[in-house]
């Protein structure tokens, strides 16, 4: 818990930060029996972020990386829109993109674990090559579908929610299940730490290695499939172009050490809280669009800078170096030496 609470004041300054540029930036109103307000809008936006960002933790808790994950989301919202563009049923169009997410998952894995190649070079194949699939199957065109069905995957409501909130939720609880609650958890973390000395003792560590890249797809993909339904329309070219970054800074924010070993659920879905907010207080205080991406760049910075124990140590140290030094304590007194009978002394 301790590990969450520079995460959670960050975010709660962020959150406050936003009072000062748009009034009633806590309000939530319900029309039409549906919740609306910014926080709502942070949440629903923020929803396929924390998604791929969950997929990420698991894969960086194994000592690896994933950088496909954006093509990933590019690809399956490309293959669903394209199929229902082809009079596809929504459902056979989201199981087929799906579908694909995963095998595309299952040959990342297979690239690290059963090769042997290293992570950020196996995923940097996929991340070139998927974009180009993307971009191969919409022929390089923006494809717009009209869908109420599809529409309602990113776009719709569920029990006064946006829908991305509840399919959140749902992936949340059932990782956090699966990790923490039964020995998956232990099991990654174990990998993580040494995959060798995990697999002499027992541990299929490369099936493991499989899994988690096969679920980082997978959760990729749902996020795609949210992105594209949300606008209606699938682009091979610019849909999830950069969250794989955004991903891994979420992850890191929240804790989980990039050389594997350990990781937190929690702590990455509010290092992607704290990505959105930040993205929502930028357009909120009016930084000229050309220097955005500058600014997240220092804002993101400063908060590792400020969670990093060793950072504030040393700044902790230099304030103490320009303070007096305390008096010396004084020795204690020296016993006084005694003679034993024996002419021991003690």
């Amino acid at each position: 818990m301790r590990r969450l609470i520079w995460p959670i004041a960050v975010l709660i300054a962020l959150l406050a930060l936003n009072v000062f540029f748009t009034p009633g930036f806590f309000s939530i109103e319900v029309k039409d029996g549906h919740l609306y307000g910014s926080l709502i809008d942070i949440l629903r936006f923020g929803a396929p972020l924390i998604l791929v960002a969950l997929g990420m933790t698991l894969v960086i808790a194994t000592g690896g990386i994933d950088l496909s994950v954006g093509s990933v989301v590019a690809i399956s919202g490309a293959l669903a829109c394209l199929l229902i563009s082809g009079d596809a049923s929504v459902f056979t169009a989201v199981a087929l993109a799906l579908g694909l997410c995963l095998v595309l998952g299952l040959w990342n894995g297979f690239l690290v674990a059963g090769i042997g190649i290293q992570p950020i070079i196996a995923t940097l194949i996929l991340m070139v090559a998927g974009r180009g699939l993307a971009q191969l199957i919409t022929d390089g065109q923006i494809i717009t579908v009209n869908s109420p069905a599809y529409k309602e995957i990113g776009a719709g409501y569920w029990l006064a929610l946006p829908s991305g909130i509840i399919i959140v939720a749902v992936v949340l609880a059932i990782t956090a299940f699966l990790t923490r609650r039964l020995a998956l958890g232990v099991l990654i973390e174990s990998v993580g730490g040494n995959a060798e000395a995990s697999r002499l003792a027992g541990i299929r560590s490369r099936g493991i290695i499989v899994m988690v890249y096969a679920f980082a797809a997978l959760c990729a993909g749902v996020a795609g499939l949210m992105i594209s339904s949300n606008v209606s329309s699938a682009d091979g070219n610019n849909a999830g172009l950069w969250i794989e970054l955004d991903a891994i800074l979420a992850v890191v924010i929240g804790g989980t050490s990039l050389a594997g070993g350990r990781f937190s659920l929690g702590g990455t879905v509010l290092g992607a809280l704290i990505i959105q907010s930040l993205t929502t207080t930028i357009y909120s205080i009016g930084v000229p669009p050309e220097t955005t991406l500058l600014f997240k760049a220092l804002v993101v910075t400063a908060v590792c800078l400020i969670q990093s124990p060793s950072f504030r140590a040393k700044v902790l140290r230099g304030r103490g170096r320009g303070r007096a030094a305390p008096p010396p304590v004084p020795a204690p007194a020296a016993q006084e030496e005694t003679s034993a009978p024996d002419g021991v002394r003690s």
